[in-house]
């Protein structure tokens, strides 16, 4: 009899042993007469657990973790092959709060299966989405992905359908699909999750994008930072052209597209679309002035459709389960799920994928957990080191875009960074400006000298050097980069500062009073 049993191969499993505890479950199999299947798979998003072991049994896969390369004698030895009870046993992983309560979509096979087995991917429902997208006209996918009202996952939440619309309706010979995997946001995690373990639904989802818009290649643009990924891409690609999937005749449809990879060179603002596209044309990352948008004048001049890695792997699920399930999802017009990332001070971090909706509470403090540290949660930044910064007081807010707005907060890529009460606000404010300082293209002066001068005045703040004239100064400099700065680099730059002077005014100049 063989078991099969799962180790995570993905960076973040394989950051705390993973790989080590692979080489000592088959090690210590064979000694002890066992016959197993070792399948790497992607993380379960249950980063506290890695890492994380799963085997198969006639209840489900039963979990060990966090195990190490030294605890799997015993646990072989105690029946782990059969799903025996161990201190580290966990239970039916599926059968977990953490997992019974997720609506998994763009997560749906991570974790689940081995990231390159094109027979998996067809097994645990690959390619539906693609063969349904073929079976109908172009403009009728435009339409399904509109209907769904899919957004954006990179951040602005633009739709989806009318940036497929206008590259459609484009009169030009050569069009692009490119997707922007360059996840440079702290706190954030989704897309590597993605890549690392369900490559092929970014494939189908852009070969479907390039269907709709009449686009013969489409180009990945991967952040530097994630050579894992970049592997597994690169095997899903040879995997893909092998299997008929990429390349001439697309499932014997008349259909030819192809993905090639590209791999950044460490530039946060070439997350910025039209920075990502100058560098994938071999120029250096700044952004370009709009309009043209890159719908219209895009990779080298020719319409271009610019999605995230979220965003693409939504469109398999909806051409396979039809636009209204999918829309169905949501509140407002934030429709379908979105894949949280829980880090900083937190006790459960990791990825959790539900629909549009769930309280901010929720997610910290149930599914969370709190602080890691035990205290009480002071704030928290949503959206990246530009997002604003959301007291502990006030997270019963709907994690939807409008009420999001309606905050002066963004959602953003769905990043969550908690901080307990020992975090120094200020300090904070002035990491946001020397970020901004240390990552803008240069290509505006607001941007490139406001966040500059922006770290000197809260210097002076802090300082107790004329306070009362430097958080005027402060406040004018940010009303400045928000109105002026060229693309949101600068532009979202003052809001982490903003909400910090806001909600904890004390952090800048109680201080001073007490040297005073």
């Amino acid at each position: 009899m063989t078991t099969t049993v799962y180790v995570p191969g993905d960076s973040a499993a394989a950051s705390v042993g993973a790989h080590e505890v692979a080489v000592a479950l088959e090690r210590e199999a064979a000694l002890a007469g066992k016959h197993i299947t070792l399948v790497r798979n992607g993380t379960r998003g249950m980063l506290w657990l890695e890492p994380l072991v799963e085997v198969d049994t006639d209840r489900g896969r039963v979990g060990y973790g966090p195990v190490n390369a030294e605890d799997i004698g015993d646990l072989i030895a105690a029946g782990m092959l059969d799903g025996a009870p161990h201190a580290l046993c966990r239970g039916v992983i599926e059968d977990l709060p953490w997992m019974r309560d997720q609506q998994r979509l763009c997560l749906a096979r991570v974790g689940v299966t081995d990231p390159v087995s094109p027979s998996d991917y067809v097994n645990h429902g690959g390619l539906a989405g693609l063969r349904r997208a073929l079976d109908l006209e172009p403009s009728d996918v435009v339409s399904e992905v509109t209907e769904s009202g899919l957004r954006g996952r990179g951040g602005a939440g633009f739709p989806a359908g009318i940036k497929w619309k206008t590259v459609a309706e484009a009169s030009a010979e050569t069009k692009f699909v490119c997707c922007n995997a360059d996840e440079g946001d702290s706190g954030t995690f989704a897309d590597r999750v993605v890549l690392e373990g369900d490559p092929f639904a970014l494939l189908e989802g852009m070969t479907i994008a390039g269907y709709a818009v009449g686009a013969a290649e489409g180009y990945i643009y991967l952040r530097s930072e994630y050579p894992d990924a970049a592997a597994v891409l690169t095997r899903a690609l040879e995997v893909a052209r092998a299997q008929g999937w990429l390349g001439d005749n697309i499932l014997d449809s008349g259909f030819s597209f192809d993905i090639f990879l590209r791999v950044g060179g460490g530039a946060y603002i070439c997350g910025e679309e039209t920075s990502m596209l100058e560098s994938l044309e071999g120029k250096r990352g700044m952004v370009r002035a709009k309009p043209p948008i890159p719908a219209i004048t895009g990779l080298f001049g020719k319409p271009t459709v610019v999605n995230n890695v979220l965003t693409l792997v939504s469109v398999p699920t909806i051409l396979a389960g039809g636009a209204k399930a999918y829309a169905a999802l949501g509140v407002q017009r934030s429709r379908g799920t979105q894949v949280f990332q829980l880090s900083g001070n937190v006790a459960r971090g990791g990825v959790f994928e539900t629909a549009f909706g769930i309280s901010l509470a929720e997610l910290v403090n149930e599914y969370g957990g709190g602080t890691r540290s035990g205290r009480p949660v002071r704030a928290v930044q949503v959206g990246g080191p530009l997002g604003a910064y959301i007291p502990g007081s006030h997270l019963d807010i709907a994690t939807d875009y409008e009420t999001f707005a309606s905050t002066d907060a963004m959602l953003g890529h769905g990043g969550i960074v908690v901080f307990d009460d020992t975090v120094d606000m200020a300090a904070m404010a002035r990491f946001a400006m020397e970020f901004c300082a240390e990552e803008s293209c240069g290509k505006c002066t607001p941007c490139r000298m406001g966040a500059v001068r922006g770290v000197e005045v809260i210097d002076r703040i802090v300082a107790g050097q004329d306070t009362d004239g430097n958080l005027a100064l402060l406040n004018d400099l940010c009303e400045v980069m928000t109105e002026g700065s060229l693309c949101a680099m600068g532009g979202l730059t003052p809001n982490p500062v903003r909400s910090a002077l806001l909600h904890f005014p004390d952090d800048f100049t109680a201080r001073n009073t007490k040297d005073a």
